[in-house]
């Protein structure tokens, strides 16, 4: 497990240029506020001019009519190919993917690259991410291979006890705030259903995450600490964006398939986020559309 804040004052001046927080208000509707960079805006500005739309809230949940799908539990993996510790987690997150109950996803960060080896799957995003979560714990502890699980809780990404017991810990803490979210695909569309907040629960609110993926990802590493080494990694995220804001009612959104695409990912999740990298207390899988 590797640490990259206390080794050196050089380190650290580096990856603090390196790992801005920006904050971006107003998006969509008031109340919605994430840090992203202008990447991310203008990835979500190209969707809404391929005829993304945000419908207004609907008065139906996506479980009316049917049994709503048990709400599965998030773990992002913090993961580096500059790591020589995180081989062993990207096996395991490949086994928590099988998993019906789970929705698992690779984020690649980009703070080791100076040591020798560039992540060829690496996103500042995922960093600022990375860090967003450690900054709202209170802990500062950002680390790789790290697993944050229903973005509350953090463990060692290699050790399949702790994030298991995590699993449990994290959704028993949530579970009187899930909300139910389906996916479905219509005529070239992406169709997000998000349910309303069940009866009783405490309103906060929320954005809607839409994490596009490539379910599998093989990078043979040339340089650094796995030189040599060949690792598959599993739903290997591509964007991460915003696509709406949710305040307790039931919401619809409609994304053009093609606005959305990444070459070799055809894979998706959708996550709803309390609050500024809170709790998600629904989630959902497309393993292909």
């Amino acid at each position: 497990m590797r640490n990259p804040w206390p080794s050196s004052p050089i380190r650290d001046s580096l990856l603090k240029e390196q790992m801005p927080i920006v904050q971006r208000t107003g998006l969509l509707e008031k109340g919605l506020h994430f840090h992203m960079r202008c990447l991310a805006l203008l990835g979500l500005a190209i969707g809404f001019a391929g005829g993304t739309g945000i419908a207004q809230p609907q008065g139906a949940s996506p479980a009316t009519g049917a049994a709503a799908p048990p709400a599965p539990a998030v773990v992002e993996l913090y993961t580096s190919q500059g790591c020589s510790s995180c081989p062993a987690a990207d096996a395991l997150l490949a086994q928590l993917a099988d998993r019906g109950e789970l929705v698992a996803l690779s984020l690649s960060v980009d703070y080791w690259d100076y040591l020798g080896w560039r992540d060829t799957l690496a996103n500042s995003k995922f960093t600022e991410r990375q860090r967003a979560y450690a900054k709202a714990r209170g802990d500062g502890a950002i680390y790789t291979p790290q697993i944050i699980v229903n973005g509350i809780a953090h463990v060692n990404g290699s050790d399949e006890g702790q994030i298991l017991q995590a699993i449990d810990k994290t959704s028993k803490a949530v579970a009187t705030q899930r909300v139910p979210i389906r996916l479905s695909e219509d005529k070239g569309k992406l169709i997000v259903e998000t349910g309303a907040a069940p009866p009783g629960a405490q309103v906060k609110d929320a954005t809607l995450w839409l994490a596009v993926m490539s379910p599998k990802v093989e990078v043979s590493i040339g340089r650094g600490e796995n030189q040599g080494k060949k690792v598959t990694y599993t739903n290997v995220v591509r964007e991460l964006m915003p696509i709406g804001s949710w305040s307790g009612k039931a919401l619809t959104v409609e994304l053009q398939r093609q606005a959305i695409l990444r070459p070799g990912a055809d894979r998706c999740a959708v996550l709803l986020q309390q609050g500024h990298a809170g709790p998600i207390v629904g989630a959902a899988l497309m393993k292909h559309f």
